[in-house]
């Protein structure tokens, strides 16, 4: 399945992104007074080889939820329990991710890779409830080992998540989303982050290490050592993306990989959330390079790897709000902006049209 759906992803459709191009040049605006939405109506044109692109929706939110061997190393304060707790909160509808897809519009799918403890409430829903938050069990092994004692996952392990995240794109795609979003959860996930970033995009250890929940200066600094060891006792291999996610990743990011493969492989869009996405964003984009023209970068994360990650890819995010919480929050407050750049090509009229005057 990897290796169909890598070699399904084609390059941008120049004709429609030409076409794209000369109708912005023609709608009842200065030319280049949308700043940043007229390049991403281009790009989402030539993503989907059609001018004007289908607008993005409706919208569908996948979390991809595991634990972490690391989290032995004390790289965070909050207990291994609150990914399953937090899980838990998703499916009650509590939680900000929630609250801002309620807002938006948005279906959450939460997707167990890697959850080490029960989930409390898991599969006590009856048939025929109300449509809510689902979840989706697809547990690869309860949480990864310890990247700093020895691989996180096996090669096997490692493309099981992400054929996981794959499967799910195209059963939401299928089921009619118009664009996938990224949402994530697993207690002590940033550092394994910070380490794909650090592995694929060469930065250095520190400045791929961000505070994640806000750790204080102790943990930052034992989080920091633990990402330059695990760098340096399996010095991944950049060209071998499915080996870095096995050495230093987490489930939920080789997932979450996968999603964007798939999505990309159909030609739909996939907005981007925080650190966790971006991380597995470049290992997507290893796997693929023309995967990046499927990314939107829906924020830019406190987080110091995150900026370091979107450089490497070359994106820039559409919004910057100091967010650090994960979930796929900050994606979905991006998403109207997503949406109005579509929207001005469908909707705006031309010159011709409207009878008004050029220059």
């Amino acid at each position: 399945m990897l290796e169909s759906t890598v070699a399904a992803i084609r390059p941008l459709d120049e004709a429609a992104m030409a076409a794209a191009r000369e109708l912005q040049g023609r709608l009842t605006k200065p030319a280049g007074s949308l700043g940043a939405l007229e390049p991403l109506s281009v790009r989402l044109a030539g993503l989907a080889g059609a001018c004007p692109p289908p607008l993005p929706e409706p919208a569908a939110v996948a979390i991809f939820a595991g634990d972490h061997g690391v989290h032995a190393q004390g790289v965070t304060p909050w207990p291994q329990e609150v990914t399953a707790q937090m899980i838990a909160n998703f499916l009650a509808g509590g939680a900000v991710v929630n609250a801002f897809a309620r807002q938006a519009g948005a279906s959450v799918t939460v997707v167990d890779v890697g959850v080490a403890t029960p989930i409390p409430g898991a599969g006590s829903e009856e048939p025929g409830e109300a449509a809510g938050p689902r979840l989706v069990a697809a547990n690869v092994r309860p949480g990864t080992r310890d990247m700093t004692v020895t691989a996180a996952l096996t090669r096997d392990e490692a493309r099981a998540a992400v054929e996981t995240g794959i499967r799910v794109a195209g059963e939401l795609i299928d089921a009619g989303a118009g664009i996938l979003l990224t949402g994530d959860m697993g207690i002590g996930n940033t550092t394994p982050s910070a380490t794909l970033i650090a592995a694929f995009s060469g930065v250095d250890a520190e400045a791929a290490t961000g505070r994640g929940t806000g750790v204080d200066d102790e943990t930052y600094a034992r989080k920091v050592s633990v990402v330059r060891a695990a760098l340096a006792r399996h010095e991944p291999d950049p060209a071998d993306p499915l080996g870095v996610l096995a050495a230093v990743g987490g489930l939920e990011h080789a997932a979450l990989a996968g999603l964007i493969l798939g999505a990309a492989a159909r030609r739909v869009p996939v907005l981007l959330d925080g650190v966790i996405a971006v991380s597995a964003a470049l290992a997507a984009a290893a796997f693929a390079p023309d995967a990046v023209a499927a990314m939107v970068a829906g924020h830019r994360s406190a987080e110091p790897g995150a900026t370091a990650a979107l450089r490497h890819l070359g994106l820039e995010p559409l919004i910057d709000l100091g967010l650090r919480l994960g979930e796929g929050t900050g994606a979905l407050l991006a998403l109207p902006v997503v949406t109005g750049a579509v929207r001005v090509l469908h909707e705006v009229a031309t010159f011709d049209s409207a009878g008004v005057a050029e220059k």
